[in-house]
C-alpha cells in the first residue's frame, strides 16, 4: 500500500507540473491538451469503476478540450483519488473490480492491476506531451519519479 500511495503522490504531482506548463504556454498546444484530458477523464473513469459505478457514459477522448477543463479535472481526480485510497486496506488491494469498457466487454481486475494500471497509463501519454511540445520547440517537463523524491 505504501508504494501504491507514492505512486499517487507523484501521478498528482506530475499533473499539476503538466497542467501548469500547459496553463503558461503562449498560444494553445491542442495536440498537448487532447492527450493530458485523455489521461484525466481515464483516471475519471478508473475512480469510477473502483468506486463500483457505471462508466459507460464518460469520456475517455475529447478532439477539443480547454485546459481548464483539466484544471478542474485535477482537482476532482485527486480528490476522488484520495478518498478512495484513505478508505482501502492492503487486502481491498486483491479485491476484483468486475467492470465494461467502452465497447461494452466485461472484465474483472484486481484494485492493484487498477490503480497500478491508472498510474502507470498516466506517465506514459504524460511522455507522449513532453515528445510533443519539445517538437513544438518548447522545453519538455521533468516529470522522473527521482526528481519527484529528491
Amino acid at each position: 500500500m505504501k508504494t501504491i500511495l507514492k505512486m499517487y503522490e507523484h501521478l498528482d504531482w506530475a499533473n499539476q507540473r503538466i497542467l501548469e506548463t500547459l496553463q503558461s504556454m503562449e498560444g494553445e498546444n491542442q495536440e498537448a491538451n487532447r492527450l493530458f484530458s485523455h489521461i484525466l477523464f481515464a483516471e475519471k473513469v478508473w475512480i469510477t469503476r473502483l468506486q463500483g459505478l457505471d462508466s459507460s457514459r464518460l469520456p475517455i477522448w475529447s478532439s477539443k478540450v480547454d485546459i481548464e477543463v483539466c484544471a478542474n479535472l485535477v482537482i476532482q481526480n485527486k480528490k476522488s483519488l484520495t478518498t478512495f485510497l484513505t478508505n482501502i486496506s492492503n487486502t481491498d488491494l486483491d479485491k476484483l473490480i468486475s467492470y465494461s469498457n467502452s465497447k461494452g466487454q466485461e472484465f474483472k481486475n484486481s484494485v492493484r492491476d487498477i490503480l497500478t494500471h491508472v498510474a502507470l497509463h498516466g506517465q506514459y501519454h504524460r511522455g507522449q506531451i513532453n515528445s510533443r511540445l519539445r517538437a513544438d520547440g518548447s522545453e519538455p517537463v521533468n516529470i522522473d519519479y527521482i526528481t519527484f523524491v529528491r
